[in-house]
């Protein structure tokens, strides 16, 4: 694809909608709907890079209370005609038709392979890539599996969605200070970019997940960025066609 002149793709990711209470993701709300009004004109797509919410699950009929105006502004945008795209992460794994029915936005839930302005993408949320974290592996492919969700809808949906809101909070970004440390050549991320690199070129590899605003030269000509989150640095990607550097969004 070739961006029309002077247009943009934007990405970001670790909205995280839903922590630490309903205050603070309503404030969270309104700065990142003031954000995609700052962007909209300039914006050709706008990739949404995975963990959205802290918890969700889709009912067959029910979905999670909450986060209308950032639902509102995503449909808004979508009916003016900017194409959005959203990932799975680890914390909204059972994202399933709702945005694609209900605000026309496709789903990704594996990593994406995409060609602008002759530049190589891979865009991916991150969880369970690269070596490592075998254990959370195991775990979403049973969490993913149709046994499970089918098992999962029988929980009352009050149940259900307070059982997913309580362990969410249970993951190291709660607890410790784990996914503040950018590890290098050690990070599973950077590895698994390394991988495809062995098999062929890509420009930029587009991660979220680890909570860390870092661009990171694998070469002369490929660049690992991570997009950080709007809990502590309210960060985003924007590629102009030429070019993919992080920004950060004055806070209201």
């Amino acid at each position: 694809m070739q961006l029309p002149a002077n247009k943009k793709i934007y990405f970001a990711s670790d909205f995280h909608l839903g922590i630490p209470d309903k205050a603070a993701t309503i404030e969270r709300e309104k700065r990142l709907c003031a954000w995609l009004d700052e962007i909209q004109k300039e914006a050709a797509i706008l990739y949404l890079v995975g963990d959205i919410f802290d918890a969700w699950f889709e009912y067959k009929n029910v979905v999670p209370k909450g986060f209308t105006r950032f639902l509102g502004k995503l449909a808004t945008l979508r009916d003016q005609g900017l194409v959005i795209e959203a990932f799975t992460g680890n914390h909204d794994l059972w994202m399933r038709g709702y945005f694609q029915e209900e605000l026309d936005i496709p789903v990704h839930h594996a990593p994406i392979f995409r060609t602008f302005n002759n530049k190589k993408f891979v865009i991916a949320h991150g969880d369970g890539l690269g070596p490592g974290d075998k254990g959370y592996k195991l775990m979403k492919k049973v969490l993913t599996s149709t046994l499970a969700q089918w098992l999962y809808r029988r929980i009352h949906p009050d149940t259900g969605v307070g059982i997913a809101s309580w362990l969410s909070k249970k993951g190291p970004k709660h607890v410790s200070g784990q996914e503040d440390k950018f590890l290098g050549e050690q990070e599973w991320l950077v590895q698994y970019a390394r991988s495809i690199l062995q098999n062929e070129p890509v420009d930029y590899f587009i991660f979220g997940h680890r909570h860390i605003a870092q661009e990171y030269p694998l070469s002369n000509t490929s660049k690992y960025i991570n997009l950080g989150d709007w809990l502590k640095y309210d960060s985003y990607a924007v590629f102009d066609g030429y070019d993919l550097q992080l920004h950060y969004y004055k806070k209201l």
